[in-house]
């Protein structure tokens, strides 16, 4: 029986060396798959975060686009406000002239100013609503309607206050007044 027990003792021993490498095989195997999940995991972390400082970033960018669209037309009209000031300025220190000639001087400077600001207004894609012909309602607004021998019914009379579109969007319609 000894031999028996040595055997089985042998047998035991075999049995249990055979299962110290699976068990730690499998533990080897366990750590792997979680080290491999921490790794997933801090690699989406990175990238939500990425996403998310992009995500605020383009908000930003936004943000200053809608505050700073009017940028370039405020500063082409800026160099209006410089021409009225210095008209300003032209008349003050025109003491000594006549009176019909710094009137001729302003009515100038005026009409210049005017066309300087209308050259800026273009450059911006805004122009003035036509308003020969028949009224559109589109484009036009009715103050109110006057008989006339000289027009058709619907055709608009007189301009009260000229309207203005942006590209193709109406910026302020027209306001007329039209023929009954």
């Amino acid at each position: 029986m000894s031999q028996e027990s040595e055997n089985l003792q042998e047998e035991q021993a075999q049995a249990e060396q055979s299962q110290m490498p699976e068990e730690t095989t499998q533990e080897d195997l366990l750590a792997q798959a979680q080290a491999e999940a921490n790794e997933y995991k801090d690699k989406y972390i990175r990238a939500y975060a990425d996403f998310e400082n992009s995500k605020k970033r383009l908000e930003k960018d936004k943000a200053n686009a809608v505050a700073y669209a009017n940028e370039s037309f405020a500063k082409d009209i800026l160099a209006v406000i410089d021409s009225f000031e210095q008209a300003l300025a032209s008349i003050e220190s025109a003491e000594g002239e006549s009176a019909s000639e710094v009137l001729e001087k302003m009515k100038e400077g005026v009409r210049l100013t005017y066309e300087q600001l209308k050259k800026v207004l273009e450059k911006h894609q805004i122009r003035e609503i036509g308003c020969e012909g028949a009224f559109d309602p589109e484009v036009h607004q009715v103050i109110m309607q006057v008989d006339s021998q000289g027009h058709h019914a619907g055709e608009i009379v007189q301009v009260m206050q000229k309207g203005y579109m942006i590209k193709d969007r109406v910026l302020r319609p027209a306001m007329v007044s039209t023929a009954k």
